[in-house]
């Protein structure tokens, strides 16, 4: 029985449409792959600042204490009883003014004791000078004998002495009785007395009945260590600082409570010796004071000029960071367009920029936006930051409208 051919046609036909329908879309899918482009790679934006040298004054803040420009304790030089105090207690006094008054009677006696024996002497003196002359004729038509002569020039010798004698006793009692008032040596202000009216005083005894000092200029005390003198010695050398003559000298004094002293300070002068214990060296600042607001003993701060520096370099704070291992580093636009990165040296910070010691040179890009989005070696566009940060104040962005 043969097979009828007639069946098979139908299906043969739906084979070949199947294969040629496979076939438009296999033809299809390889023109669209080939006839797409690729999206071109985004090249990131950041901000940049260009580092342009200029000159910067250094100073360093070192701390110190207030003491007073003179300073006298006032002890007594005799014994006796103190009759009178003469002063208010923390009041200005001046230089000779009376504080105490010991009793001067017994230096009184001792005065007038000492004058009258020198007048005692002096009246003898004629008498016995006299004498001497008259032994001294008779010993020509030898009258007297030489014995005598010579025992009246010696009279004459022993009563000139004994004048001298009382004249210097005289003088004593008199010494004394002047220290019966106690006096201020120098002007400032006097503190708190030890003693009160009545009170028995010895000469030249440890404790002082009060205190005056001087706060008019004040000194303020500062320290410094060694090494920081050493570098800023090798800094100048090297032609890294410079000095500004005599406002080198001028100091800012910062208070306590960290506001500062209205009034500029002045270096006198730095200690020629260094404290083994510390390592540090004393400067002495002379500060006027007119109205006493700094007291002895008042912690504050000295801002010291180290020096000038021509050629600085400062980079914002925000475009320094650190590597695993603390080093600071900062990325740079080279003039190619691709990110470098540079390890720096900090000197130190200086209000919101960093002082750069190397690293970093006059006309580098550096980037201070954007740095988390870059890699060394890849391709940035580098925008100015102040011209950035002026689109963004004349083109505020305006947050969308919420929906109700």
């Amino acid at each position: 029985m043969q097979p009828n051919k007639n069946s098979s046609q139908p299906l043969v036909g739906w084979k070949m449409a199947f294969v040629a329908l496979a076939g438009l879309f296999l033809l299809g899918g390889c023109d669209t792959g080939h006839g797409q482009q690729a999206a071109p790679a985004i090249v990131p934006e950041v901000a940049t600042v260009t580092i342009e040298p200029r000159q910067v004054e250094l100073t360093t803040e070192l701390p110190g204490r207030t003491c007073a420009f003179m300073m006298a304790e006032i002890r007594p030089q005799v014994n006796g009883i103190i009759q009178k105090r003469l002063f208010s207690e923390g009041s200005d006094v001046k230089a000779g003014e009376l504080l105490y008054r010991i009793d001067p009677a017994p230096f009184q006696v001792a005065h007038d004791s000492a004058k009258a024996s020198l007048g005692k002497a002096q009246a003898n003196l004629p008498a016995v000078r006299s004498r001497a002359q008259r032994y001294k004729e008779l010993l020509v038509d030898k009258a007297v004998s030489r014995q005598d002569h010579e025992d009246a020039s010696a009279t004459v010798g022993q009563v000139q002495a004994e004048i001298e004698f009382w004249k210097t006793q005289v003088e004593s009692a008199r010494i004394n009785l002047g220290y019966t008032r106690v006096t201020a040596p120098i002007s400032g202000r006097i503190g708190r007395s030890t003693v009160t009216d009545g009170a028995l005083v010895t000469a030249y005894q440890p404790a002082a009945l009060s205190t005056i000092q001087q706060l008019d200029p004040i000194y303020v005390d500062v320290t410094q260590s060694s090494s920081d003198l050493l570098r800023l010695k090798r800094n100048m050398e090297a032609g890294r600082l410079t000095t500004d003559g005599e406002s080198a000298r001028k100091v800012r004094i910062l208070l306590e409570d960290g506001t500062p002293y209205p009034l500029e300070g002045k270096l006198q002068f730095r200690e020629v010796s260094v404290d083994p214990a510390t390592g540090s060296f004393t400067l002495r600042v002379v500060v006027p004071n007119p109205d006493h607001l700094l007291l002895p003993g008042m912690f504050v701060r000295a801002v010291v000029q180290e020096g000038i520096a021509e050629q600085a370099i400062l980079v914002p704070q925000q475009g320094v960071n650190r590597t695993p291992k603390g080093e600071p580093i900062a990325m740079v636009v080279d003039d190619a367009g691709m990110v470098q990165q540079r390890v720096l040296t900090l000197n130190r910070a200086l209000g919101d920029q960093w002082l750069v010691s190397s690293g970093l040179a006059a006309g580098d890009r550096v980037i201070v936006e954007g740095m988390l989005s870059v890699r060394p070696g890849a391709p940035v566009k580098a925008v100015s930051f102040s011209a950035k940060a002026g689109a963004e104040v004349s083109n505020p962005k305006i947050p969308p409208a919420q929906s109700k």
